[in-house]
C-alpha cells in the first residue's frame, strides 16, 4: 500500500490544460477494496480524478488526489430492443463508444471523440450533436465516501440537466463513480438533426447512414475545430451555451439581429456561447500562454506554462464582456479547483 500513496506529485500530465500544480498525496485505485485502503491511509480532503479533461487546477492541492483507474466493459443484459453494458468508470469514453460501435450498439455514436472517461459522462451529463448520456444511460454505481457504502443511482435519481447532475450539485465531493451501465440500441435511431453532422456526411459521400458513419463524421468535425490536448492544452468548451426564455431572446435579438440560437425541447432558447465570445473579440486572443483558441471560442488554452489562475482570470475578463455586450451571464461547464 505504501507504494500506491505518492507525496508531493505533479499532476502536469493528468490533467488535459497540462497545468503543472502539485498534489501533497496522489494513488490511483482500479478496484473499491483498493478505493478503500487509499481512503483508510489519508485524514485530509479527497479529490477524485478521471481523465482530467473537465477541470482547471488553480493551486496546489494539499490533501489527497485519488486516480480512478477502474477498468473493464462487459454486456450484461439484454431484451427486445436493447443489450446493456456496464463499464468501469476509468475507461476511456471514446474508447468505450468504439467498443459500442464496433459491436453494432447504437445511441453514443453522435458522442464520439468527447475527451475524459466513462465516469465523468454522468456527472457532465455529456452532450454533442442533439445526443445527451441521460438518454441511454441505466444505472450507475457510487461508493459514499463518509458512509463508506456503495450506492445504486436510476436515471430518475441522477437529477440530469444541461451539463449538470446530482454528482455535481447535492452530492458533489461525496461519492465516487464505480462503474456506469448503458441502454445501447439493437437498431439505431439515427441523430443528424445538427447540420454540420449532415453536412460531413454528405461531403463523405454517405449513402447509407449507419453508426460508424455518423461517428466517423463527428470524429471528422470535432478534429477540425477542436484542439487536440496533446498538442495544446485545453478542456473542451470551457464555457455552458446559456438557455433563456423565449422572450428574452426576441429582445436580444432585436438588439442583435445576428443572434446565434437554437430551440429547445421546451420552448426555451440555447444561444451560442462561442459566437458571443467571439463578438466580444476574444477568439484568437493570446495573453502570455493563456489563450482563446482561433478556431473555437469556446474552447480556452494554455499554449505551455500559462497557470491555472491565469486561464480564470481570462475565463473571468470574458464573463463580464459577454455580460456587458449581451447582458447574459456565461457559466463554466469546466470544474474550478
Amino acid at each position: 500500500m505504501e507504494k500506491r500513496l505518492q507525496q508531493n506529485v505533479s499532476l502536469k500530465e493528468f490533467n488535459t490544460f497540462g497545468i503543472d500544480v502539485q498534489a501533497k498525496y496522489f494513488s490511483r485505485f482500479s478496484n473499491q477494496d483498493e478505493l478503500e485502503e487509499s481512503l483508510a491511509q489519508n485524514k485530509s480532503s479527497t479529490f477524485i480524478l478521471g481523465g482530467g479533461s473537465n477541470i482547471l487546477l488553480t493551486r496546489n492541492f494539499d490533501g489527497l488526489i485519488l486516480k480512478n483507474e477502474i477498468k473493464g466493459i462487459d454486456i450484461i443484459k439484454e431484451d427486445e430492443h436493447h443489450l446493456y453494458v456496464r463499464a468501469g468508470a476509468g475507461e476511456n469514453w471514446h474508447q468505450f463508444v468504439q467498443y459500442c460501435i464496433q459491436r453494432n450498439l447504437a445511441g453514443v455514436e453522435n458522442l464520439s471523440l468527447i475527451p475524459g472517461s466513462v465516469g465523468a459522462s454522468p456527472m457532465q451529463n455529456i452532450g454533442a450533436y442533439g445526443v445527451e448520456v441521460k438518454e441511454v444511460f441505466d444505472e450507475l454505481e457510487a461508493y459514499h465516501l463518509k458512509e463508506k457504502k456503495v450506492y445504486t443511482f436510476s436515471v430518475n435519481d441522477c437529477e440530469f440537466g444541461y451539463r449538470e447532475s446530482i454528482f455535481k450539485k447535492k452530492l458533489k465531493d461525496q461519492l465516487v463513480i464505480l462503474s456506469v451501465t448503458y441502454r445501447l440500441n439493437k437498431v439505431p435511431a439515427f441523430n443528424t438533426s445538427y447540420g454540420a453532422v449532415e453536412q460531413e456526411l454528405e461531403k463523405m459521400g454517405v449513402t447509407n447512414l449507419s453508426i460508424q458513419a455518423i461517428s466517423q463524421a463527428v470524429i471528422n468535425i470535432r478534429s477540425s475545430k477542436l484542439p487536440d490536448p496533446a498538442e495544446i492544452g485545453n478542456a473542451g468548451s470551457f464555457f455552458k451555451n446559456p438557455q433563456i426564455s423565449k422572450s428574452k431572446f426576441v429582445e436580444l435579438r432585436s438588439k442583435h439581429p445576428e443572434l446565434v440560437a437554437f430551440e429547445n425541447s421546451d420552448g426555451t432558447m440555447k444561444l451560442a456561447a462561442g459566437w458571443m465570445i467571439e463578438q466580444c473579440g476574444w477568439k484568437g486572443y493570446r495573453k502570455g500562454d493563456a489563450g482563446c483558441h482561433a478556431k473555437q471560442a469556446l474552447v480556452l488554452v494554455n499554449y505551455g506554462n500559462a497557470s491555472g489562475k491565469e486561464i480564470y482570470t481570462l475565463s473571468e475578463e470574458i464573463t463580464k464582456s459577454v455580460k456587458k455586450k449581451f447582458g447574459v451571464e456565461l457559466e463554466r461547464e469546466v470544474n474550478v479547483v
